[in-house]
């Protein structure tokens, strides 16, 4: 007699893949308003050209593999990534690099696994990590906040903005600059307080760096309103940044000239709240149980700040959860739910038992 493992569906969420997505983009608003006041046209441009892109790259693969386009287009998934790619991307990067990234997001990381749902990695992770390791220089440019801009100078116009992302031109001097964690990962020899006083990336902020932290808190704001829908569960948000906050307040010695940084600066610079609330909560490519989503946001917040601290890139949110989708089935295979009618817990890859 053989004992088959019986599954039902144990998520009852009335709304549709559609939906939920618009609801992600929704979420997204606050921190695309912020990131477009500090920075200017670029972030808007990015979006229309990296979701033009992930909706004809999606299209036109469907249309190859033979499956109805309107059909699957209509799950928003493709818009989800290109607005995720947009919003990750600096502002006036050229167009080309924007193409290059969504489109490797939709063909390699999405449909050659076989569309959404089958994809191992997050698809606008790894667009950013194929074009961040490409094209260091590009990836590494931001624009200037609003607020920090020289006196006389402010973000190019959209014409202007246009210009510079097809045509090539570069942008007048004091528009573009280091983002926060750049600037503190490589003002070696300083004391925090000295990197804080000489730069006013910094000195100007109200509590981690001008510009990004604004965004982040807007994020946050999204991230909460998804979170109170119940579109994810709080696992694997909550577990990433008390993991980030865990290690920064370890490792945080006061402020000498090895020091790593603040809770603050690592919970409020970079994309540490859009990872939180829009990346790791990727349904697809996390962990399946709360257990192991815990699990895969303490990685993910562990990676984040290991990679912060002691590597070569200092945003790391992209590499971490890369490395997070990883490990992924390693986690459900040791946290998966006890099945109704069994007294524990099984593996994933438990074999059926015969008697």
């Amino acid at each position: 007699m053989t004992f088959k493992q019986i599954t039902s569906p144990h998520g009852h969420n009335r709304q549709s893949t559609g939906r939920i997505m618009q609801l992600v983009l929704i979420a997204t608003l606050p921190g695309l308003l912020v990131l477009s006041y500090q920075f200017g046209w670029g972030i808007l441009i990015n979006l229309f050209l990296a979701v033009l892109a992930a909706i004809s790259a999606e299209a036109l693969i469907l249309k190859i593999r033979q499956r109805p386009i309107g059909f699957y287009l209509q799950d928003y998934s493709a818009v989800v990534t290109g607005v995720l790619l947009g919003l990750s991307l600096p502002p006036l990067v050229p167009w080309w690099l924007v193409i290059v990234a969504t489109v490797f997001s939709i063909v390699v990381a999405k449909q050659l696994y076989g569309g959404l749902g089958s994809n191992p990695f997050n698809p606008a992770m790894v667009g950013y990590v194929v074009v961040l390791i490409s094209f260091p220089i590009e990836m590494t440019t931001w624009v200037t906040p609003v607020s920090l801009l020289p006196e006389g100078v402010s973000h190019p116009g959209l014409f202007e903005s246009l210009t510079i992302v097809f045509a090539g031109f570069s942008p007048m001097d004091g528009v573009t600059g280091a983002t926060p964690l750049d600037l503190f990962k490589h003002s070696n020899g300083l004391l925090v307080d000295q990197i804080y006083q000489d730069n006013t990336l910094f000195s100007s902020a109200s509590f981690a760096g001008v510009g990004w932290e604004w965004a982040n808190v807007a994020f946050l704001l999204g991230g909460l309103g998804l979170l109170k829908a119940r579109i994810f569960t709080w696992h694997g948000p909550v577990a990433m940044l008390v993991t980030l906050a865990t290690m920064s307040m370890l490792f945080w010695d006061g402020g000498s000239s090895n020091s790593p940084g603040s809770p603050l600066m690592h919970l409020f610079s970079g994309a540490s709240m859009f990872g939180a609330f829009f990346i790791v909560t990727d349904p697809v490519s996390s962990a399946v149980s709360n257990r192991g989503r815990l699990l895969y946001g303490a990685l993910i917040g562990l990676l984040v700040y290991v990679i912060r601290a002691w590597g070569s890139y200092p945003d790391a949110v992209a590499f971490a959860v890369l490395l997070g989708n990883f490990a992924a089935p390693f986690i459900d295979n040791y946290t998966v739910p006890r099945t109704y009618g069994h007294n524990q817990r099984r593996k994933a890859t438990a074999k059926e038992e015969d008697e």
